[in-house]
C-alpha cells in the first residue's frame, strides 16, 4: 500500500511539474560554455527541464508534438562562451527581437597568423610578421571600423547556400564562394589590452556583424594578419554575462521560474477594431512577429552575428 501511495504521489508531483514548465511563457539567458554548439546546449537544457518535469526518455530534438517549445534567440559559435538568450513558451515569439538587438562582446585577437575559419579552431593558412603593429596603431585603425560599415560574412559560417550551411558545404569538400558584404553597425569598439601579439577589445553592435571578420579585417588593415582567439558575449539585449547568465547547474524550474521575464501583454481588441490588426505594446511600437523555436534558430544563424 505504501509503495502504491508512494508512485501515486509521484506521478502527480511529475505532472504538477510538468504542467508548471508548460506554463513558462518568455525569455532568459543562460551561459554557453566553449566546446558545444548553440543547438547543442539548447537541447541539453531542454533535456534537463523534461526530465526534472519527469517525462521519461525526453527527446530534445523532437520537433512534433513537444511538450515544451524552447528556442535561442543568437547563435554563439562553438568555440565562443558567454551570454545565449533563450525563449520558452510564447517567449520564442520575442526572439526576432533579439536578432536584431544590442549585442556585447569581449574578443582576444592573435596577430600573425591567419586561420579558414578566423579563429583558433581552424587551420593556419597565412602568416605575416606583426613586430610594426602598435597599440597606437591599432586604436587609429579602429575608428575606420566604427559605425556603419560594410562587412563581408566568413566562409565558415551558418549562412546558407541552397538550404545548406556553408560551413557545412566547406566540410564536404564544396567550393563556396563568399557572400557579399553587407551593412552592420559598431557602436563601440575599444581596446583593453595590448601585449603582442595579442590585442583585446570590448565591442558593441547590431545585428548581423561578426566578430571574426572584424578581427580578420583589422591584421589586414595592419599589414598583418589575425585571428580570434578567445570571444565571450557579455550582453544580448538586455541580459547581461555577470547578472542574468543562468550556469548549468541552475537549469532547473525554479531557477528559470525566477529569472523569466515575461510576454508583453496582449491588448484586446476594442469594438469596432479589426481583429486582424497586429497587437501594439504600450509603447505602440508592434509585437515582434511569431517564430516558431526552429524560424528563429535558423533567423539566428541566417541574421543574427555567428561570431
Amino acid at each position: 500500500m505504501r509503495s502504491m501511495a508512494t508512485t501515486g504521489a509521484n506521478i502527480v508531483q511529475n505532472v504538477s511539474s510538468l504542467s508548471k514548465l508548460q506554463s513558462l511563457n518568455g525569455i532568459f539567458a543562460i551561459y554557453k560554455k566553449c566546446g558545444p554548439t548553440s543547438a547543442d546546449v539548447l537541447n541539453s537544457l531542454k533535456e534537463k527541464l523534461l526530465k526534472e518535469a519527469g517525462v521519461s526518455n525526453p527527446n530534445p530534438r523532437k520537433r512534433k508534438k513537444q511538450a515544451v517549445k524552447i528556442g535561442h534567440g543568437g547563435t554563439l559559435d562553438s568555440a565562443a562562451s558567454g551570454v545565449l538568450v533563450v525563449g520558452i513558451g510564447e517567449g520564442t515569439k520575442m526572439l526576432t527581437t533579439m536578432l536584431a538587438g544590442s549585442k556585447k562582446y569581449r574578443v582576444v585577437g592573435e596577430l600573425g597568423k591567419a586561420t579558414d575559419t578566423l579563429d583558433a579552431t581552424g587551420a593556419v593558412v597565412h602568416e605575416k610578421s606583426y613586430e610594426h603593429v602598435t597599440r597606437e596603431a591599432l586604436e587609429e585603425h579602429l575608428q575606420k571600423f566604427t559605425g556603419d560599415i560594410m562587412q563581408v560574412p566568413p566562409l565558415y559560417s551558418a549562412l546558407k547556400k541552397d538550404g545548406k550551411r556553408l560551413s557545412v558545404l566547406l566540410k564536404q569538400g564544396q567550393e563556396v564562394e563568399a557572400k557579399p558584404a553587407r551593412p552592420v553597425t559598431v557602436y563601440n569598439l575599444t581596446v583593453t589590452d595590448f601585449s603582442q601579439p595579442l590585442f583585446t577589445l570590448d565591442i558593441e553592435c547590431g545585428g548581423g556583424f561578426y566578430v571574426r571578420s572584424l578581427v580578420d579585417d583589422l591584421g589586414k588593415a595592419l599589414s598583418s594578419c589575425a585571428h580570434v582567439s578567445e570571444l565571450v558575449r557579455t550582453k544580448q539585449g538586455q541580459f547581461t554575462l555577470d547578472e542574468h547568465a543562468l550556469k548549468e547547474e541552475q537549469w532547473t524550474l525554479q531557477h528559470i521560474s525566477a529569472a523569466l521575464q515575461a510576454c508583453p501583454p496582449t491588448a484586446k481588441p476594442q469594438p469596432g477594431q479589426n481583429r486582424n490588426a497586429k497587437h501594439s505594446n504600450n509603447n505602440n511600437k508592434p509585437l515582434p512577429q511569431p517564430s516558431t523555436p526552429e524560424q528563429a534558430k535558423d533567423g539566428a544563424d541566417g541574421a543574427n552575428s555567428r561570431d
